[in-house]
């Protein structure tokens, strides 16, 4: 029999190629499942990989049963809000239904584990601006809507079987690896730190500002930003957690503050030395005044430890990855 392997799917994306690489520097047998629909293979630093979605139950099936998986990272998704409105049936079918599948075919082959990607979007707009995993969810899009029926299907399955597992809600994802290998290489971004690095280097026009009098102390938006590698690290953590038999879970990921969209252009500028060009809009229906996670229970519950909490941090890997996008050709 080979040793035990963890399937990833979704890891060669921003977020599960970050984690991939924790795995493979800590020598873990991993198989990365994606289409490269806006993944990309050169992103995947470790493992093997195969090609193809988590919707193909026979593909799945398959890979659980040759690789002797005992453990899945879930990060294959859709995550663009606004498409989500325009075309919700495609993140029904690609995040939810594929999601179904896939834990089908785990619960066939027996699987142990599973750390499943989901989002601060299942909470909705706030009263306080603060979220906790006890706040009501009331997901005002189709993303957050798909995500949250995910996580229903995983703590059903759960209930009903063997199966463990950790939810992780993410906040704001923003950075690169710090190590300079890996990065952001996501087109047509939406996330306001990799949009305003694109501008700083010169591939976006300007940067849209959406609001600039919300109840805030600069009247721009309120958002907890957290850097791609220290959510990596809360995957590893919640790995091991629940490999040490640790009871099944739902995590807030962020670092229980935020900034606004001014300071971040500001951390911006500053690290670029010239100020990168604005335009002020209107807001936009559904974005609230201020979205921050209460992220005492991850600390608490996994061990995590974030390294890379600092604003300017996180801009200075942005835009190191940003350069290195424009030299490369990319």
């Amino acid at each position: 029999m080979t040793a035990k392997s963890i399937l990833v799917t979704g890891g060669a994306g921003y977020i599960g190629s970050h984690v991939v690489k924790l795995l493979g520097e800590r020598g873990e047998n991993i198989i990365i499942l994606d289409d490269l629909s806006t993944g990309f293979e050169h992103s995947i630093l470790y493992g093997k990989f195969i090609q193809g979605n988590t919707g193909d139950k026979k593909l799945v099936d398959r890979i659980l049963q040759q690789h002797n998986i005992d453990s899945v990272l879930h990060f294959a998704a859709h995550t663009i809000v606004p498409e989500s409105v325009e075309n919700p049936l495609k993140y029904y079918e690609n995040n939810t239904c594929c999601t179904r599948n896939l834990l089908e075919c785990c619960s066939k082959a027996g699987i142990e584990n599973i750390i499943f990607s989901s989002t601060a979007a299942v909470y909705g707009e706030l009263e306080t601006g603060f979220a906790s995993e006890e706040t009501p969810t009331a997901p005002i899009n189709p993303y957050g809507s798909s995500k949250l029926m995910s996580e229903q299907m995983i703590r059903d399955l759960s209930k009903a079987t063997e199966l463990n597992h950790v939810i992780l809600r993410y906040f704001n994802v923003a950075g690169s690896d710090p190590d300079g290998k890996i990065g952001q290489s996501t087109k047509n971004a939406t996330l306001l730190i990799k949009v305003a690095a694109e501008v700083a280097v010169g591939k976006r026009e300007k940067l849209f500002v959406f609001g600039t009098d919300y109840p805030t102390p600069d009247g721009t938006g309120i958002r907890d930003y957290i850097h791609v590698s220290d959510l990596a690290e809360a995957h590893i953590n919640a790995l091991d957690y629940l490999r040490n038999n640790g009871e099944s879970t739902t995590l807030n990921c962020g670092y229980g503050h935020g900034f606004s969209v001014k300071e971040v252009i500001n951390a911006i500028n500053e690290e670029h030395g010239v100020p990168i060009c604005v335009e002020e809009m209107p807001r936009r229906a559904g974005d609230p005044p201020e979205l921050i996670s209460v992220a005492e229970k991850i600390r608490q519950t996994i061990g995590w430890q974030p390294q890379y909490d600092d604003l300017n941090l996180i801009v200075k890997t942005s835009l190191a990855w940003e350069k290195k996008l424009i030299t490369h050709g990319s």
